[in-house]
């Protein structure tokens, strides 16, 4: 019989309608937690959720733009408002556009990049954190990328979004851990995902990180032991793409 350390655990994965936040969304309901999973596109969601409850797992679809404070906030009051609960916010709702330098980006991409990176994380702690203090435990799990660390000409938006995730991140580490609550952050370098195809170049898609091997690391992250807390892992493949 499989563990389920999670069992009667509550995690809200944004971005979980593909790629990595769908691996997440799949680990964690594998785990026992019941999943909450939101992103716009109600359709694809519906996929996700289907594939877990067909799996064994608990899995509900609340469709939300992560851009806007209105629909985090209204997306977090019904979650509680369900559950009573949320163990775990999973901030993995990201974009980016590619192969302009910074002088040519149109300030729409700047804005939207900036949104959904980086506002959506301030949203969701915004509504999320005040619960977590008040129980006096909680997770929070940011994904971001070795971009934040490393050169990305021609995606200094992106790069830029998320070495300001970066920041907040540990910043609202050392905020939340007199309170029991726990900030994590999950660095990946290159994953095979839709996003990742405008950087692929010369790659070798097959070398390449995979979707399960961050949300592996999740898994890993939610079930740490209560004394301690890692507040930043970087993921890198084993073989050079």
């Amino acid at each position: 019989m499989a563990e389920t350390p999670l069992q009667e655990q509550v995690a809200l994965v944004t971005g979980a309608s593909q790629g990595i936040g769908r691996a997440i969304a799949h680990r964690l309901a594998a785990l026992g937690a019941t999943v909450v999973l939101t992103a716009r596109s109600r359709s694809r969601l519906q996929e996700v959720a289907a594939e877990i409850v067909r799996e064994g797992g608990c899995a509900e679809v609340l469709p939300a733009d992560v851009r806007s404070r209105a629909e985090v906030e209204a997306l977090a009051g019904a979650v509680l408002e369900r559950y009573r609960r949320v163990d775990f916010l999973v901030n993995n709702a990201g974009m980016g556009q590619f192969g302009q330098p910074l002088h040519l980006t149109p300030p729409e991409v700047w804005t939207a990049t900036l949104d959904t990176n980086l506002s959506s994380v301030y949203y969701a702690v915004r509504a999320l954190a005040p619960h977590f203090i008040q129980r006096r435990t909680g997770h929070i799990i940011n994904i971001a990328s070795l971009a934040g660390h490393n050169p990305l000409p021609g995606g200094a938006v992106y790069a830029a979004s998320k070495a300001a995730l970066h920041g907040l991140s540990v910043s609202l580490a050392e905020e939340l851990r007199a309170y029991n609550v726990r900030v994590s952050l999950v660095c990946p370098g290159s994953v095979d995902t839709e996003l990742s195809s405008e950087l692929v170049g010369n790659k070798d898609r097959s070398k390449m990180l995979r979707p399960e091997d961050v949300a592996h690391v999740v898994g890993m992250l939610a079930t740490q032991g209560p004394r301690s807390f890692v507040s930043e892992v970087l993921i890198r493949p084993t073989l050079k793409p």
